[in-house]
């Protein structure tokens, strides 16, 4: 992490200007590579780094984790921040920007031809990135990882055979059932229990994979590989079970898809869609902070129990109220609550 710091470590000084460095969030990579070096690799676990207080002089834990590399980092962040370089995360999504991304996938016109893939009509008609069908399998992308509080390239990885429709007294309903998580290289994961929202359209997952279903039945495609494909032509995916779709190209078709709504893609990253769902958790269906930390099974294993304060609280992030009318008792309610009709803002 020295390439990151503008001061020798081992004499303290400046480093000569000639020198290379890297930003504050490659440091950060680079910490979190070593503790799972440390973690995987040689088992010493995710624990703090600490002395053994009944044996002096011995240490157990990761030394990644220690106190010390801590506070040098917070220390490197500070440097970073007087020197000028804009320390910043992942935008998160929100809801009113899913349901632009509803409104504008689920009405784009389908084309049952391929179009000709030339640069100029690329250049003539941006907007042909892909085809409705293909938009339908992003939307379903983009709410499984809101709802299920999932990183995008986790959601990649589900297959057909991890979805399970079924049935709740007369509901129709999605058990989500993933074989491994970021968090649970293992297994043992709860099952994500998706319900129908006729609410919210636009954060309906069970609607969502239905429809992709239906969708992927008329293509031809099998129940079993991945759910999300690659693309192939203008608005058909891999008939192949192992084509998955790459988080370089969903990230490219994702950034095209905020560009079609007029929204910068620029600051959603890696990390927006479970950002962006725990707020929704918290914010919109006013779940606590317990259960949003049970849903994303982050209860068992929660070693930095800032995690999910980060992802509820972001400066980059939209203000959902001005901050001139945070105690102004007239400023203009929510949306009716669909159990109790109230708009005041404790609802």
């Amino acid at each position: 992490m020295h390439k990151a710091d503008d001061l020798d470590i081992t004499t303290g000084q400046p480093k000569d200007l000639s020198i290379p460095r890297v930003g504050y969030a490659r440091a950060q990579k680079m910490r979190a590579a070593i503790s799972h070096k440390y973690g995987r690799e040689y088992k010493l676990g995710t624990q703090v780094w600490l002395e053994n207080t009944l044996q002096p002089g011995t240490f157990s834990g990761n030394p990644s984790l220690s106190p010390v590399v801590s506070q040098y980092m917070i220390s490197l962040w500070r440097r970073k921040v007087r020197a000028g370089e804009v320390i910043t995360s992942a935008r998160s999504m929100d809801q009113q920007t899913m349901r632009k991304l509803w409104q504008y996938n689920t009405t784009f016109q389908n084309e049952n031809e391929p179009q000709p893939g030339s640069q100029k009509r690329k250049l003539e008609r941006p907007e042909e990135w892909g085809g409705h069908n293909f938009r339908q399998m992003l939307q379903t992308l983009y709410v499984v990882s809101m709802l299920c509080l999932l990183c995008y390239d986790e959601a990649l990885r589900i297959m057909w055979t991890d979805v399970e429709f079924t049935q709740i007294d007369g509901t129709h309903v999605v058990k989500l059932e993933l074989p491994f998580r970021k968090t649970n290289q293992y297994g043992g994961i709860a099952p994500f229990w998706l319900w129908p929202d006729k609410e919210r359209p636009w954060m309906d997952g069970v609607f969502a994979l239905a429809k992709w279903w239906r969708l992927s039945k008329e293509m031809g495609i099998e129940r079993h590989g991945y759910v999300f494909r690659r693309k192939h032509g203008y608005d058909q995916v891999s008939l192949a079970a192992e084509d998955a779709l790459t988080s370089q190209s969903f990230l490219e078709y994702f950034r095209n898809n905020m560009v079609d709504i007029g929204i910068n893609p620029r600051p959603y990253g890696t990390h927006s869609f479970r950002c962006g769902g725990c707020q929704y958790l918290a914010m919109e269906l006013r779940w606590p902070i317990r259960t949003i930390c049970e849903w994303g099974g982050w209860t068992e294993n929660f070693d930095n129990a800032a995690t999910i304060f980060k992802y509820l609280i972001s400066w980059v992030d939209n203000p959902t109220v001005d901050r001139k009318d945070l105690f102004n008792p007239n400023r203009l309610g929510t949306d009716p609550c669909t159990s109790c009709g109230r708009t005041c803002h404790c609802a």
